[in-house]
């Protein structure tokens, strides 16, 4: 499975990128070292969406907090990168593919980033990995 997270990159251009304690959703919760993840600089810290790909080094699950029923399960990563987007893929770009249930690429990472729009990891299909290997 590859992954994908939509955060704060400050600097696409960094070796090595890490992410603490951050949101999982749709099986992001899963991610391991060895797994391929698509960086995506958030448009809500004025990112442009699609920016890199990465190989995860490490994965480290948060313990969550006692006394509170329902919680996000959080992950802190760190990412080596391996490559820069040459195409722009973001919000604006995911926006008209509404249809969440026609199987597209575009529309799975419009529900899955942008339906709720916080940052977090995310499981993505084989398909949608495919789809953003092409943008490198």
């Amino acid at each position: 499975m590859a992954f994908a997270i939509k955060a704060e990159i400050c600097d696409p251009r960094a070796p090595a990128f890490t992410f603490a304690a951050q949101k999982t959703m749709y099986g992001g919760k899963h991610i391991a070292e060895g797994d391929v993840i698509f960086l995506f600089a958030s448009e809500n810290e004025g990112g442009q969406g699609l920016v890199a790909r990465g190989i995860v080094t490490s994965a480290e699950a948060i313990a969550k907090k006692p006394g509170i029923t329902r919680q996000t399960p959080r992950v802190s990563i760190t990412v080596r990168g391996i490559g820069l987007a040459l195409r722009r893929l973001g919000r604006s770009e995911l926006k008209p593919f509404i249809d969440w249930n026609d199987g597209r690429p575009e529309s799975e990472l419009n529900f899955k980033f942008y339906r709720q729009a916080t940052n977090k990891i995310v499981g993505i299909s084989d398909r949608t990995a495919a789809f953003l290997g092409e943008f490198f």
